[in-house]
C-alpha cells in the first residue's frame, strides 16, 4: 500500500485488495487517518473487493456508512466501464451528487471531487 498526500487528500494505491469487509474498511480509515491526519481518502478501485460493486450484497452500503460515521470523505477511482448493472450506475451517479462519497475516473478526478465537497 502506497499513501501520498495530494492537495490535502490521502491518495491510497494498492495492488492488493485492502477492503474486503466492514472491519477492513475501518482499519483502513484508522490507519490512513493516523499516518496522514487526513479526513479525505481516495482509493484505487482495485483495492476494494469486487463484492462491493454487487449492490445486492449490501457491502457497499455498510462500508460507505463507516466512512460517513467516521467523518471521512471518500472517493474510489478507476475504470467502471465493465459494470453493466443499472442499479450500480445509478448508485454511482447519486453518490457523485452528494458531499461525502464519490466515484472518479482517475486519481486527479478523485482529488478534485474531494476538494470540491
Amino acid at each position: 500500500m502506497e499513501i501520498k498526500i495530494v492537495n490535502g487528500v490521502a491518495v491510497v494505491k494498492s495492488n492488493e485488495v485492502l477492503i474486503t469487509d466492514v472491519q477492513s474498511a475501518i482499519e483502513l480509515i484508522m490507519s490512513v487517518k493516523y499516518q496522514t491526519s487526513c479526513d479525505r481518502i481516495a482509493l484505487n478501485k482495485e483495492a476494494i473487493t469486487e463484492d462491493f460493486f454487487i449492490l445486492s450484497t449490501g457491502l457497499a452500503g455498510e462500508i460507505l456508512q463507516k466512512f460517513v460515521n467516521y467523518r471521512v470523505k471518500f472517493s474510489v477511482y478507476g475504470d467502471y466501464s465493465k459494470y453493466t448493472s443499472k442499479p450500480l450506475k445509478d448508485f454511482i451517479y447519486e453518490s457523485n451528487k452528494g458531499n461525502s462519497i464519490f466515484f472518479a475516473e482517475d486519481e486527479e478526478d478523485a482529488v478534485n471531487k474531494l476538494n470540491r465537497s
